[in-house]
């Protein structure tokens, strides 16, 4: 897992592929997309969501195998749960590989962060990641999550 500012980015530590996703999400107008789905680039995709961030235990702990997360926060706050996934945890509901997901019942040594506009953090599929969480309050949330397809890492 990477996180940081999207107004700080050193531009030499990550591969074309993140930095397409951070060019995208810089140059932008964010407020002015639907929320929903859009193509990137090959495979990988960016998603808009407006979300009510609710109680952590509302969500399951998820990772994917085919796309990394680039998820950056427009607007609101967020906890994220994250912890590495190193195979041992229960299953909630196994791998679907159309929708590339998997979800775990809990995660082992979950650790939490709380996200702010203008954070990002960039998910592998070693990284477990539970988002939507409250921070202080619960609230509406501008998040969106660039889709980075795994084989786009090799361009």
């Amino acid at each position: 897992m990477f996180f940081g500012h999207i107004n700080k980015i050193e531009r030499n530590r990550y591969p074309e592929a993140i930095l397409r996703a951070f060019d995208y999400l810089k140059n932008t107008d964010i407020d002015s997309l639907e929320a929903g789905r859009y193509p990137l680039h090959g495979d990988s995709y960016v998603q808009v969501l407006d979300l009510q961030t609710k109680e952590k235990s509302n969500y399951l702990p998820e990772v994917h195998r085919k796309y990394l997360d680039v998820q950056y926060w427009h607007r609101g706050s967020e906890r994220m749960a994250v912890a590495v996934d190193l195979g041992n945890n229960p299953v909630a509901e196994d791998y679907s590989d159309e929708n590339d997901i998997l979800f775990y019942q809990s995660a082992e040594n979950e650790q939490e962060f709380v996200f702010k506009d203008g954070n990002f953090a960039v998910y592998f599929p070693e990284d477990i990641h539970r988002g939507a969480c409250r921070a202080d309050e619960t609230g509406l949330i501008r998040k969106v999550v660039v889709k980075v397809a795994l084989s786009e890492l090799e361009e």
